[in-house]
Parts: C-alpha cells; structure tokens; sequence
C-alpha cells in the first residue's frame, strides 16, 4: 500500500476531496433556471404595414390592450414607461436591439411588477407569404422563486391579447 501514496497520489486524493467537498456544497444552492417563452399569430398585412404599426417603440399601447399610457424617456439607449390603464402597474424597458432591415426590437425589463428577472424579449415580423405577416414575440426571463407558474401564465396572458389585437387591426 505504501507504494501507492506516493506525493502525486496524495496530491490528487486531496483534489479529489476539495472537488467533492465544492459539490457538496453545490447540493444547498438553489439553482436558477431561465424559462422561454414564444407566441405567434399571422397577420393580414404586408410585412411593412404591420412594422409601420408596431415598430416603433412607443407604438405598444396602440396595440397593447392592458397599455394605457407609453412614454419614451429620450435616452439612449431608448427607454419607455408603460403604465397600465388602470394605472395600478409601471414598467419601464429598455430597448437593448433595433433592426428596420429585419423588422425586430429587442428590449428588457428595468423595472416590472412581473415575477420575473432578467426578462429579455423581442418583436420581430416576417413575410408569411400572399400579403400574410407573421408576427412573433418571444422572450427569455428567470421567474422568481415559487411564481414560475404565475410568471409564465402572466406574460402567456400578455402576448396573447397583444397578439390578438394586432391581428384584428389587419382583419379584413
């Protein structure tokens, strides 16, 4: 056996130790999981008629039916305050990605009322084909502790009826 404990030996055994005391310690941290998040709807419009609608960063409470108010703070990066329309909830986001030539915005939280962190989010349009967009919203977000279900029923709920509603706008 003492051929065996050689000082490389125990310079490994104690690595090994020190890994296996670093995962035991692993065990008791909470892990945090990003979650996603993509609703569609195809629109009857041009690609450039549908962007001209919701393109512009502020244009969401055109078309955002829980959207009362947007202002845009005149920073840059752009920034927009989105109060609700019953006034009871603020966001303000800020837009972190712009693209004319593909039809897209990113953006992301900087402060919510969602149970979510790290929420980043884009709108973009494509051509569908025969005067038919498709509209796509989707994100990434860490939803807190405990509100997993709660996060993704909210924005599920939010990108629906904001989907529907530009939909609508371009029903024949």
């Amino acid at each position: 056996m003492k051929k065996y404990l050689n000082h490389r030996n125990v310079a490994m055994l104690m690595r090994i130790a020190a890994l296996a005391g670093l995962t035991q310690l692993g065990f008791n941290i909470s892990p945090v999981f990003a979650a996603t998040l993509s609703r569609s709807a195809d629109v009857s419009g041009t690609v450039s008629a549908v962007w001209s609608m919701i393109g512009p960063f502020c244009a969401i409470k055109d078309w955002l039916p829980p959207v009362g108010t947007c202002t845009e703070t005149g920073s840059s990066p752009a920034e927009r305050i989105l109060v609700t329309k019953d006034g009871k909830a603020t966001f303000i986001e800020m837009q972190t990605a712009r693209s004319e030539a593909e039809h897209s915005y990113s953006y992301t939280f900087k402060s919510s009322p969602l149970p979510v962190t790290d929420y980043t989010s884009t709108l973009k349009v494509v051509a569908k084909g025969d005067g038919v967009s498709t509209v796509t919203w989707s994100s990434t977000y860490v939803p807190n502790a405990g509100k997993e279900h709660d996060a993704r029923k909210a924005l599920t709920g939010i990108y629906e009826s904001g989907l529907a509603s530009i939909k609508a706008k371009f029903s024949k």
